[in-house]
């Protein structure tokens, strides 16, 4: 049973919350592990390092530190202190400190469900690569013959056995996103159903069994992202990897597009707005220092995010340099057949060397070898972010490695239990205001409510399992929780600091931890984070209206295969982009004029049944 003095939390009216027994973690390192494991996600491995790389290595850290401070860690401190402050779900919690703001609770949990329809896919996805990690050769190692067993499959010679088994062994990827092809890929089907099956045993029972899950799913990655840096370090053309990664290029921070990255990629990887980290602090003992849990969460998070660029860039690094390497051993093949050399006169070492003198004496003969240009930065500059960087980049350099069946099996591995720990949280974001608004009977268990969560989920999630699926993935993770989540943050800030009160919600903390917030904590609370949320949010709709909707598609009949054309989105698909932004959102303002109607026909309504007192009043 909590504290009997949480009712001097006086936010909203807390003591409603503690009328009846609420589950509790079962101690302290529980609690911040798994706001660490949903914090910590596939976006550390795979969102992060592409940003660096894109943007000048080591420069971005400057805008993203930057960020961090100024948002990620008083969001992530009034998320949490909220939730422990009332001990009820993101719905409860906002209807607690005014009903007028109800529909920040419910947007939160609508992300949530959409989120973790998709981002469960992404588990199915490597549930299939880990299964076929286990062959021998891994079976995007090698194009496979074609039907009349003449040659290759002409869409794998004509990109790479790694992109081949991609989009058309694991996807079946259409050429276009309203084409679903064969419908239902029976594979995929099934590797989404044993994901959601995996999730629904670990949260069967809330933070009761996914307490006990948790001690595994959020800190195994460590010991693979260790073991991979290990490894990464004595590959071959580590050290490119890694001098890129640090090598700063500072030109880069005046462009505005860095600081929205920055902002935005801080604001996503502590997994803000969800409604999760509400739901997982509202099982604390109210007298927790909710404060000290924000900033080892977001900086456990950050050095995370450092940490795993490391190994990645170290295997990008010697994916770059055995690509430039090849491309060497082509260019002097040719050479050499061309101008009958023998072997062993041109190396890698003289290669250059030749070229130049080649190109000074022969230089029509040279000219039509079509030699490709072999820079190794250009093969570092080769960015991959998302699925490209796990299921391309990373997945060529493990079929390059030695024994690489292991560095399959471990890397899958690392990448289920990352997106298992987010998926706890989310869950959390869904399951908790469900309960505490008591949307069904008590006679209903926890279970089955948990199973249906997870049915309605998969079911709905079918659709990625189509042709089509990536592109729906894609939409869905853009415009379903990107922009909703800007709002949702603004308005949980101007809640708490402008609705509730700085004061009153200084005394609660003050009650929980002991000690007032300082001057940075109500500076960021009350100004600047508010500010920087705005800026994004404007930032963001202007980088997306001055170009048409459009989408990069695998076409293998493309005239420029295998290079992705680029298509627009048809009006009806436009149309359903506006519908997730629009849904996540609506509830906002629709809650808040909801209950200012009502508090309209009650004035009313008391108005006509006391017109006596009324006048009264008046006068």
């Amino acid at each position: 049973m909590a504290d009997e003095k949480a009712n001097d939390c006086v936010m909203g009216d807390a003591s409603d919350s503690l009328k009846e027994e609420r589950p509790k973690w079962d101690n302290k390192f529980q609690y911040v592990l798994s706001c660490i494991g949903f914090a910590v996600g596939l976006g550390n491995i795979w969102r992060f390092p592409y940003l660096c790389q894109t943007y000048g290595g080591g420069a971005f850290l400057i805008p993203y530190v930057i960020a961090l401070i100024i948002v990620g860690i008083p969001l992530l401190h009034l998320e949490l202190a909220i939730g422990q402050c009332l001990r009820k779900g993101s719905i409860g919690v906002w209807n607690s400190i005014s009903p007028y703001l109800g529909g920040v609770g419910i947007s939160s949990m609508l992300i949530s469900f959409l989120v973790g329809l998709y981002y469960n896919t992404i588990l199915a996805w490597t549930l299939w690569y880990f299964f076929h990690s286990f062959e021998e050769p891994l079976p995007w190692k090698n194009c496979p013959f074609n039907d009349n067993k003449t040659g290759f499959v002409k869409e794998c010679e004509q990109s790479t056995p790694v992109d081949y088994f991609w989009y058309r062994e694991t996807l079946n990827i259409s050429a276009d996103m309203t084409v679903n092809g064969e419908g239902l890929q029976w594979w995929l089907v099934m590797c989404l159903f044993i994901a959601w099956l995996v999730v629904y045993s670990c949260v069967i029972r809330g933070i009761e069994s996914l307490g006990k899950a948790i001690y595994f799913t959020a800190t195994f990655p460590y010991l693979v992202l260790f073991t991979l840096l290990v490894r990464g370090l004595t590959l071959p053309g580590a050290t490119h990897g890694l001098t890129y990664l640090i090598t700063p290029d500072l030109t880069v921070l005046k462009q505005p597009r860095v600081w929205l990255d920055a902002a935005t990629q801080i604001f996503f990887s502590l997994s803000l707005g969800f409604g999760g980290l509400i739901a997982f602090s509202s099982y604390n003992s109210p007298k927790n220092d909710c404060e000290v849990d924000a900033v080892t969460v977001a900086v456990v998070n950050s050095i995370t995010s450092i940490f795993a660029s490391i190994p990645i860039f170290s295997v990008l690094g010697f994916k770059a340099n055995t690509a430039y390497l090849d491309c060497l051993d082509k260019n002097i093949l040719l050479i050499s057949n061309e101008f009958d050399i023998q072997d062993g006169n041109v190396t890698r070492e003289n290669y250059f060397s030749w070229v130049d003198d080649l190109n000074a004496t022969h230089h029509d003969r040279i000219s039509v070898l079509t030699l490709k240009n072999c820079v190794l930065k250009d093969f570092l500059d080769q960015s991959t972010s998302g699925t490209g960087l796990a299921f391309i980049a990373f997945t060529e350099a493990i079929v390059r490695m030695p024994v690489s069946q292991v560095w399959a099996i471990l890397f899958f591995i690392m990448l289920l239990n990352l997106g298992l720990s987010s998926m706890f949280g989310n869950i959390e974001g869904i399951l908790t205001p469900l309960l505490d608004l008591k949307v069904f009977p008590k006679c209903v268990p926890k279970e089955m409510i948990t199973a249906l969560i997870c049915l309605v989920s998969f079911l709905l999630g079918l659709i990625f399992t189509t042709a089509s699926g990536n592109y729906w993935l894609t939409i869905f993770d853009h415009y379903g929780s990107a922009l909703p989540l800007l709002i949702i943050a603004f308005f949980e800030l101007i809640g708490v600091t402008y609705v509730y009160g700085i004061n009153k919600f200084s005394d609660d903390l003050e009650f929980m931890t002991g000690r007032r917030p300082n001057l940075y904590w109500r500076v960021t609370w009350r100004v600047i984070s508010p500010l920087l949320l705005f800026i994004v949010f404007v930032a963001f709709v202007v980088v997306e209206v001055q170009h048409p909707l459009s989408y990069e598609a695998w076409n293998p009949n493309h005239v420029n295969f295998p290079k992705k054309e680029e298509k627009e989105y048809t009006s009806w698909v436009v149309f359903i982009c506006v519908f997730l932004v629009t849904l996540t959102t609506i509830f906002i303002p629709l809650t808040a004029l909801y209950h200012l109607i009502r508090s309209k026909l009650w004035r009313c309504r008391q108005r006509a049944e006391n017109p006596f007192d009324n006048l009264a009043l008046e006068q």
